[in-house]
């Protein structure tokens, strides 16, 4: 007599979606901080010509659109290729003087000096080499996003242990050999931490010089938009700033997780 026997296990209950608080945090906190921007607005009753509402500023977008897409293009052109040059120039000039500290002593404060500058006392000259238009704004982005990664690359190679070099050396390690091995790849974590400093900074350096010298941009939109006291439009230049900032920001930490993601051990706790 065969004796059957059914399978009498429940299914395992299904585990509650639970909402990542983390990766929500910046919509929540950017939608309250609109929300309270748009009832302060409302319940003081602030002209639109000193504070417009976030729900006037999108009004604006939808409006102007075509130019704010022209000159957001525009500006994140003269952007990425300010801080492509930025990338190429400050890793070359960071390794020289991480080279030697003979040479990190001697040109650290000449760089000091340079970065010390105000850029916007640097564009009337770029005018004046180059006139009005992309290129004064390509060099702007560029000299004030170089001097971050120049500073994090050396910093990564003047900063190796004695002990190490010693040990190398012991072996037999050339100077070079020791740049090559050791140095460079010490460096790469400041390198590409470096990079979303550098690219916030790049978009400034652009708007800046698009104010003052230039036909396109958003710096010069919001320019011609502060003229005519259309200050809806000026909030949304901002904003359409602060959505490539964003986006190229994110790329850029992307990029360091990617290549660097062996250099974070730990997390900061929730």
């Amino acid at each position: 007599m065969t004796i059957t026997t059914e399978n009498t296990t429940a299914p395992a209950a299904k585990q509650p979606a639970r909402i990542n608080w983390v990766k929500a945090a910046s919509w929540l906190f950017t939608l309250g901080l609109f929300l309270f921007w748009e009832l302060l607005v409302r319940g003081l009753g602030t002209p639109v010509t000193i504070l417009p509402a976030p729900s006037r500023i999108f009004q604006a977008v939808v409006q102007y659109w075509s130019p704010l897409l022209k000159n957001s293009a525009q500006t994140l052109f003269t952007t990425t290729l300010g801080f492509g040059l930025a990338v190429v120039g400050g890793l070359a000039i960071g390794l020289f003087i991480g080279w030697s500290k003979t040479i990190y002593a001697g040109l650290y404060p000449i760089m000091i000096g340079f970065n010390a500058i105000p850029k916007v006392a640097v564009v009337p000259i770029l005018v004046i080499w180059f006139g009005i238009g992309t290129i004064p704004a390509v060099i702007t982005a560029f000299l004030i996003s170089f001097f971050p990664i120049v500073v994090n690359v050396a910093t990564g190679l003047a900063t190796i242990e004695p002990e190490t070099e010693d040990v190398l050396r012991a072996l037999g390690a050339k100077k070079l050999d020791i740049m090559l091995k050791v140095g460079i790849p010490r460096s790469m974590p400041y390198f590409f931490g470096s990079l979303k400093i550098a690219i916030t900074l790049a978009f400034v350096g652009s708007v800046l010089s698009e104010t003052v010298a230039s036909n396109y941009g958003l710096g010069n939109m919001m320019a011609s938009a502060q003229s005519q006291f259309n200050v809806p439009l000026v909030f949304a230049g901002l904003l359409a700033l602060a959505v490539e900032g964003i986006a190229m920001y994110s790329l850029m930490a992307w990029i360091e997780r990617r290549m660097t993601g062996w250099a974070h051990r730990s997390t900061m706790a929730n």
